[in-house]
């Protein structure tokens, strides 16, 4: 009896052990990206994400590339999912893959998930199983982040800057013509209506996340229409918009990460030409997400947006915006965004209710800040 007892506490003993070490171990996040990394934008801004908290709070980090086939995206992701020994919190995005972590999730109740660019179907039953119980999705006001790029074009156009000429124009690059991209654009027209409601836009869908080619064909197009500058939303087909831009001595806007920082690593002439990006902050959104969950604060089963007021978009001011930007123009955008935060604008949004106006190729007297000026803006702001 006393040798049975003896194992029992032995066996005690290393069970608590056991449980202490197990403890102790970092937590386990996968990133599932439904593309490849280096896109210089959307993507590479989710790796600065999950680098900061594998520094931050040394955690155990990893990412899964899927590529570009959508074909490799719903099995890849749930080859990952069932390998439930190498992640605790696995994060995905893009309105591409909400069907496939949905109907998955509650396969996994003991795991956590987390959802960028696309808030999850919480109230359909047939698509979130277990009302995604286990799903925290955000969402990023990118209308807004693009308002203030609009109103960046729209006051460096009629500038008189060396690149640009008298013509009004400015020009955009879309990727796909999807909800997503349409609310990009909607905001970046609704912010150069505010600067000049003479400003003309023109818009064109390259049809690929992964053409330069295609992005530079089609941005060299706009140059010759006339336009300045052209704010690409096309993710890898954007690079064209650089090429195109630094071949022309005209201007560029990047998109979701502050690309005139990274395109300088290589290629230091190219990026002078990109004066800002609108920020999609990825980055900030996983961490501040992880931090909220290792806070026990993340309220999972729900959408949250992150607009300007939360830092969830918003443009870069790097050194190439500093040198190339006059004083006037940098009141320009500091007034608007202001005003954004504030809530004394509205930008309009493609994700709204039907009775309220929102496409892209809206006349600027139909926009909602059409009894406004920046000028006015401006002097409230003084």
């Amino acid at each position: 009896m006393k040798k049975l007892s003896f194992v029992l506490a032995v066996m005690l003993v290393f069970l608590m052990a056991f449980s202490a070490v197990a403890q102790d171990e970092p937590l386990k996040v996968v990133s599932v990206i439904n593309g490849t990394l280096g896109d210089k934008s959307f993507f590479d801004s989710a790796q600065r994400g999950m680098d900061a908290v594998a520094d931050e709070y040394d955690l155990d980090t990893d990412t899964v590339e899927l590529g570009i086939d959508p074909a490799n995206w719903e099995p890849g992701l749930l080859d990952v999912m069932a390998d439930t020994d190498s992640y605790d919190i696995l994060i995905a995005g893009t309105w591409q893959m909400v069907g496939f972590v949905a109907a998955h999730a509650h396969n996994y109740p003991d795991k956590y998930f987390m959802f960028y660019d696309a808030g999850m179907p919480y109230d359909d039953a047939e698509v979130c199983v277990d009302a995604c119980a286990n799903v925290y999705s955000m969402t990023y006001a990118q209308n807004q982040g693009s308002f203030l790029a609009g109103v960046y074009a729209a006051a460096v156009t009629t500038s008189m800057m060396e690149g640009t000429n008298d013509d009004p124009i400015i020009g955009a690059v879309g990727g796909q013509q999807i909800p997503v991209i349409d609310d990009f654009i909607v905001g970046y027209e609704q912010g150069a209506c505010l600067v000049n409601p003479d400003t003309q836009s023109i818009v064109q869908y390259a049809g690929s996340w992964n053409d330069p080619a295609r992005g530079k064909e089609i941005t060299l197009a706009m140059y010759e229409q006339g336009a300045d500058i052209v704010f690409q939303i096309a993710g890898g087909t954007g690079v064209g918009v650089f090429e195109a831009a630094h071949e022309q001595e005209r201007f560029a806007i990047g998109v979701d990460s502050d690309q005139a920082v990274i395109v300088a690593e290589t290629d230091p002439d190219q990026a002078e030409r990109i004066l800002t990006s609108m920020l999609k902050n990825v980055d900030n959104s996983i961490f501040r997400a992880v931090t909220l969950h290792l806070d026990g604060e993340l309220p999972y089963g729900t959408t949250e947006s992150l607009g300007i007021p939360e830092g969830g978009v918003g443009i870069a001011k790097n050194e190439f915006y500093d040198a190339a930007t006059s004083d006037e123009i940098k009141a320009m955008v500091e007034a608007a965004e202001a005003a954004v935060v504030a809530g004394d604008i509205e930008v309009q949004t493609v994700f709204t209710s039907e009775d309220m106006m929102a496409g892209v190729g809206t006349a600027c007297a139909d926009m909602p800040t059409a009894d406004l000026s920046i000028d006015d803006l401006m002097m409230d702001d003084m």
